[in-house]
């Protein structure tokens, strides 16, 4: 971000009289750039690869159909707990398997392909960001987007959603080149094919209606209907589906319609694309944010440089004649930047959606963001706008710091040795939304936080103040790299606060404790629904029963007559505890209705969790 200015620097639409960088020149700023970034990556993704343990519900579900991909050798089929699990694309399956293959199964091998498909989407957030705004402004998009908030805070569980970002990027990469060429070559064209297909492979029809929604709005609105039949619309097609029609294909065969179960097709394409988009999915399970609310999470995911995005708007070209008229590479980059991001919050404003569905759109706004950054660097007339924000960040990070040592006083310290579940107050209605533990947050809770508090709000404070300090110094190059650096201090912090409060939502320790006991022959039950315990499946290594009707993950999956026996009922579950066979129950409760009259013996408790058995066991 504090790259010398050069005409390439600058960007298409800024002329500078300074001669082109040597190619030379060139290669030791992107070497550089390219040198940032994966430090960025290291110190930001990377570091925390390896802590906390995994989690219940989506983290170690999807941990579990990929290793159960490996133990199975079906790299077609997902399954769950033995069950079939037809919901989701394979994509994000095949690469954790694979870690496994190489690696072996572990915490840090399960995060490694998300890890490395966010740097590949800085990498390729850089290059757009080059071909758009040029080397500065590459450089300052990726920057954004591997310092901001909303990305990490969503990769530290197994989501999809930033792959969804990276397979964007690549298409708009390839888009914006065929824009440039009288006669899109075939390799451009195949490659949008391509990265469409990985992206279908990833999150299904989403995968296609995102960028093709965004081609069709930019030519709409530019006139250009006929570049489509410029991208060699009949081998595209081919491309395509010989990339995404396989899998599809071969999951249809293998999981037909079998008497009242309708096989793959509809399961995949009717009940979790349609129904699921109009709320109507069979079994319903997932609550929706507030459209105001959405809207808002998805600057807020950009923080701190959301404070930047006003300005970054501005570089969109909206009169008509503009857009209809000879538009810059800068200008065409911006205006599909900002289509990319409106066809993603458009389409879920109509429907079910949680906090981390805007995330695929978060690099476009980075990229904007990113290219007004390197203009403020360049120009004089930008710095007024760039104070201006500087002194939104300021007052908004004093008035936070005024909240957290407000918070810092009203907290207690705990008990030595407390469990932190003890200490929340439980609002299990709002735990349908990814980040609804964190409204259980008592005083004596955030007293097991204090560090983590402080440094946060010690690194916003100076960090914004610096800030504020060097754009009035005419250097708000050098206050970029402040945010940056203030950000890996901050983003290390929230990582420390995650792994304090992971027992509260994992049973990894729950798992240790079984697994110390645990024989073949054994019996594992979950009194609750699968994905609350989910990590007993995947740490254990072994099949789990469930002492609940059939629900969420593995509701659909166990309707197939080849289904194993996963669910108990009440009555199955007593005889399966007087039988010969030890039998784990793990529970959410401390004096759990299902064993009312039945003998048991406490083994282990963690995260407001405890494991029973039904007979004693020697240490």
């Amino acid at each position: 971000m504090g790259l010398s200015i050069s005409r390439r620097d600058s960007g298409a639409e800024h002329e500078l009289s300074v001669s082109p960088p040597t190619p030379t020149a060139t290669l030791r700023y992107a070497s550089s750039s390219l040198g940032l970034i994966l430090l960025l990556w290291t110190a930001i993704y990377f570091a925390g690869i390896f802590t906390p343990p995994l989690l219940d519900d989506v983290d170690t579900v999807h941990a579990e159909a990929a290793r159960e991909m490996v133990l199975r050798n079906d790299w077609v089929t997902l399954h769950t707990d033995g069950i079939r699990y037809l919901e989701k694309a394979p994509l994000m399956y095949w690469a954790v398997a694979a870690s496994y293959e190489v690696f072996g199964i572990h915490d840090w091998s399960t995060r490694l392909p998300l890890m490395l498909g966010v740097l590949a989407l800085l990498l390729a957030t850089y290059a757009l960001g080059t071909r758009a705004y040029g080397e500065r402004g590459g450089l300052c998009s990726a920057a954004v987007l591997a310092t901001c908030l909303g990305p990490y805070i969503f990769t530290r569980f197994q989501i999809p959603d930033i792959v969804v970002g990276l397979w964007m990027a690549l298409s708009a990469y390839f888009f914006l080149l065929s824009l440039e060429e009288e006669r899109p070559s075939r390799w451009v064209c195949w490659g949008f094919a391509a990265t469409c297909a990985l992206n279908v492979l990833t999150k299904s029809l989403i995968g296609l209606v995102f960028p093709l929604g965004a081609i069709f709005l930019y030519l709409l609105l530019t006139g250009n209907f006929r570049h489509i039949f410029r991208l060699r619309l009949f081998s595209s097609t081919l491309v395509f589906l010989a990339i995404a029609a396989p899998w599809h294909i071969l999951a249809a065969l293998r999981n037909p319609s079998q008497g009242a179960v309708r096989g793959f097709l509809w399961f995949y394409f009717v009940n979790e694309q349609f129904l699921r988009y109009v709320n109507k999915r069979v079994p319903p399970g997932y609550d929706t944010v507030p459209l105001l609310i959405f809207w808002g999470l998805a600057a807020l995911w950009l923080a701190p440089w959301t404070v930047f995005l006003p300005q970054s708007l501005k570089q969109i070209p909206l009169r008509w004649r503009e857009i209809r008229g000879h538009l810059t590479s800068a200008q065409r980059a911006s205006l599909f930047f900002f289509l990319w991001v409106l066809v993603i919050v458009g389409f879920f404003s109509f429907s079910t959606r949680q906090e981390y569905y805007t995330i695929p759109a978060v690099p476009a706004l980075a990229l904007l963001i990113g290219g007004w950054l390197a203009k403020e660097a360049s120009s004089n007339s930008e710095s007024r706008a760039g104070r201006i924000s500087s002194w939104v960040l300021f007052v908004v990070v004093v008035i936070g710091s005024v909240v957290g040592i407000m918070l810092l006083f009203s907290s207690r310290s705990p008990a030595p040795g407390a469990d932190l579940a003890d200490l929340l107050r439980k609002n299990p209605q709002e735990y349908d939304l990814s980040l609804g533990h964190f409204l259980d947050l008592t005083p004596e809770a955030l007293g097991m936080f204090r560090p983590q508090l402080i440094g946060a709000v010690v690194l916003l404070f100076v960090g914004a103040a610096a800030n504020l300090w060097l754009r009035y110094r005419r250097k708000p190059e050098y206050g970029n790299m402040l945010l940056a650096a203030m950000m890996i201090g901050l983003l290390t912090c929230v990582h420390a606060a995650f792994a304090t409060f992971s027992p509260v939502l994992s049973s990894q320790q729950l798992a240790v404790a079984i697994g110390k006991h645990y024989q073949p022959g054994d019996v594992v039950v979950i009194d609750g629904p699968y994905h609350e315990a989910s990590t007993l499946n995947f740490y254990l290594r072994v099949p789990v029963q469930v002492l609940h009707e059939p629900s969420g993950n593995l509701w659909y999956g166990s309707q197939f007559p080849d289904a194993p026996h996963v669910y108990e009922t009440q009555d199955s579950f007593v005889q399966l505890w007087n039988g010969t066979a030890t039998v784990f129950l793990w529970t959410g409760q401390d004096t759990p209705e299902e064993l009312s009259g039945l003998p048991r013996h406490f083994l282990a408790r963690s995260g407001g969790k405890s494991v029973f058995t039904n007979r004693e066991l020697r240490p």
